[in-house]
């Protein structure tokens, strides 16, 4: 019975065996795709909670032991790479910046008439390009989880972002931005 096999039979002394021979690989490559030791820690908790999960598919025909703990870590990690670019920054708020700009540079007022003229733009586009974007901008899913959730395909979801998104920016572009534009 392979390794794999006494894992997915629930067998918890194969789960210790399989991370103590593997745990040197996964936190190598774990350290190697994050940026600190404690997102490879967690990293390495996730990769060993998939590999637990995944054990029934290993076929040792397919390759070896290591190869199938590689790529489940490899595709974990890409994982975390890609939600960690769509989080948003979430650094503290620089003070100096504030000070800098100023109060007279921007007023409550300027950016409330600013999100009243882009809920109008908004309100011009199709019911569907509405809903890309909001799905897109609010909620940050990729063009792939939109197509999913949508129902549409891939290609439809990134025309309409894409148009959608060319289309409010002509709408809120303020009148001497078009001429400054013009002029170029």
């Amino acid at each position: 019975m392979t390794l794999f096999e006494r894992i997915a039979a629930g067998d918890a002394a194969a789960v210790q065996e399989c991370m103590d021979t593997y745990g040197g690989l996964v936190w190598s490559l774990a350290r190697r795709y994050t940026p600190t030791a404690a997102d490879a820690e967690d990293a390495t908790q996730e990769i060993f909670l998939e590999i637990w999960k995944s054990a029934s598919r290993y076929d040792p025909s397919m390759g070896k032991e290591s190869t199938f703990i590689t790529t489940i870590a490899r595709r974990r990690l890409i994982d975390r790479i890609r939600a960690a670019s769509r989080r948003p920054d979430t650094q503290e708020y620089d003070d100096t910046v504030a000070i800098e700009a100023g109060p007279e540079s921007r007023n409550l007022g300027d950016i409330a008439v600013d999100i009243s003229t882009a809920q109008k733009a908004l309100a011009t586009l199709s019911e569907d390009q509405q809903n890309i974007l909001l799905l897109g901008i609010v909620e940050g899913l990729s063009h792939s989880e939109i197509a999913t959730r949508t129902g549409k395909p891939l290609g439809t979801v990134k025309t309409q972002m894409r148009r959608g998104l060319i289309r409010l920016r002509s709408l809120v572009e303020e009148p001497e931005d078009r001429a400054a534009g013009s002029d170029k």
